[in-house]
């Protein structure tokens, strides 16, 4: 609409300029080498326009002409780069399938037609990553480190690399670099926090955790998780040379993961040693509300040195009364009792935990209760023992297919910081078929100190059987490895 309006407009310019001239006559005379030429101003105008049209033509089709070998030039080079990109294209394609040969082919072709480009390299560098050519993919990453605007990607290949041939000290230095020229880099920060863990650096480890998260590459959560981890690792290093400094960091994890079992069981262990049992009970007891554990149980009932095992019993009892009679509370007690030879209390205390889902622990407890009241040899407690061995399995601390019964704040398997979760291991090795879930046969008439009525076939622990808090080793399963790519082709 705006544009036929303009387009009116200029008509109706262009003919009133017509008319004005019109109206105004006028003669244009030109004299040149002796000739004169006059002619009416309307004539000499339309002549200059003209002129100027004819003289555009001519200046276009010159300028065309000493312009075409650029034209040429710029045509083929657009024609190679579209080749190289194809190739690029089809390359990735191939990596991504896992086919080494048309991965190499277009990478060759694609670094021929497109020369130093950064993807042409990292297809290159990928290539020869699916095809084995370890040498031939740190050439290409190397190529990349050289080039600014690929330095950085250049080092995550490098580092994978180094990984891959167990070579720590140069995967941690390349992990380094490119932390420094991008700290913002996710996979540079965790190399660099995993191996300050690894040398044990805790307060190295602690500032890189807080400039992760000043940098946003993690949320406050869990970087106050991992600094109470941190912290509790470096007290449990500290508990023994300097007590008053692993007491204010246990504190301040306790703090930042009221949750974590191991920096309350280590604060209360302190506060113990410096003869601040209230102090320590308080805490201790926190952790038990939140969060009932063995480890914090053998903390509590040990606070004060030299008690008897009434006193010790006692603190179970309080235990249990805080976390409304909870299983580990019942276990606590259980051992107490024995520890205090009251074997009726502990098979009162133990009894429910017989009928509901019974597991190895409380299979062993109660073997262990009818060894000290009967002797070694007592049958009773070989039926215990043997329905221990076909029994589930009790929680464990657990990382990586690793099973322990001590927490540490790294994963020795992965290296990964917080990895250990207590839980219910899986139980690999299998177990007997038919009673491992359900309450004992003759499980009452033992309580009540009969002898338990053996089933048939079922006199000793089968074997291959794990015993509980044995540290069994972790398993890899059975599958293809493939190739880590670094890069878009991933």
């Amino acid at each position: 609409m705006w544009r036929a309006l303009a387009f009116l407009a200029l008509l109706a310019l262009a003919a009133y300029g017509a008319v004005w001239l019109a109206d105004r006559p006028g003669v244009v005379t030109v004299t040149w080498g002796g000739y004169e030429l006059a002619t009416s101003l309307a004539a000499a105008l339309v002549g200059v326009m003209v002129l100027a049209v004819v003289l555009g033509f001519i200046w276009a089709f010159a300028r065309g002409i000493l312009n075409l070998p650029e034209r040429l030039t710029l045509s083929s080079r657009r024609r190679r780069q579209a080749r190289g990109y194809n190739a690029l294209s089809r390359g990735m394609v191939a990596v991504g399938s896992g086919d080494p040969i048309a991965a190499r082919r277009h990478a060759g072709e694609a670094e021929r037609l497109l020369g130093p480009e950064p993807l042409a390299l990292l297809l290159t560098a990928q290539a020869a990553q699916i095809s084995g050519d370890r040498a031939g993919a740190e050439r290409a990453f190397r190529r990349m480190v050289d080039d600014p605007e690929t330095r950085v990607l250049g080092l995550r290949g490098l580092f994978v690399e180094a990984r891959r041939q167990d070579d720590e000290t140069s995967a941690r230095a390349y992990a380094i670099e490119a932390a420094r020229l991008a700290p913002s880099v996710t996979w540079a920060n965790e190399a660099v926090m995993e191996g300050q863990c690894a040398d044990r650096d805790w307060s190295g480890a602690l500032d890189t955790v807080s400039n992760r998260a000043a940098l946003g590459i993690s949320d406050k959560a869990a970087m106050r998780r991992q600094r109470a981890v941190l912290l509790t690792a470096s007290a449990l290093d500290l508990e023994a040379g300097d007590p008053e400094r692993a007491l204010a960091q246990a504190r301040e994890a306790v703090k930042l993961a009221p949750d974590l079992v191991p920096a309350a069981a280590v604060a209360g262990r302190l506060f113990a040693r410096r003869g601040d049992l209230k102090r320590g009970a308080k805490v201790v007891e926190a952790a038990w509300r939140a969060n009932p554990h063995p480890d914090l149980a053998r903390v509590y009932l040990d606070l004060r040195t030299g008690d008897s095992s009434r006193d010790r019993l006692a603190r179970a009892e309080t235990l249990a009364r805080i976390s409304s009679w909870h299983p580990e509370a019942r276990f606590a007690i259980a051992r107490a009792a024995l520890d205090a030879r009251e074997f009726g209390r502990a098979r009162d205390v133990l009894a429910p935990l017989l009928t509901d889902q019974p597991t190895v622990r409380a299979y062993e407890l109660m073997a262990e209760i009818e060894e000290a009241e009967t002797g070694s040899n007592s049958g009773k407690a070989r039926e215990w023992q043997a329905r221990a061995a076909r029994a589930p399995r009790d929680p464990a601390w657990c990382a990586d297919g690793l099973v322990t019964d001590r927490w540490a704040p790294i994963s020795p398997v992965s290296g990964r910081l917080d990895a250990f979760v207590w839980q219910t291991p899986p139980d690999l090795l299998g177990r007997a078929h038919g009673t491992a879930h359900e309450p004992a046969p003759g499980a009452a008439s033992a309580l009540n100190g009969a002898e338990p009525a053996p089933k048939p076939g079922h006199g000793a622990a089968p074997v291959g059987t794990i015993p509980s808090g044995t540290v069994t080793p972790p398993v890899i399963p059975v599958a293809a490895k493939v190739p880590e790519v670094v890069g878009p082709g991933r």
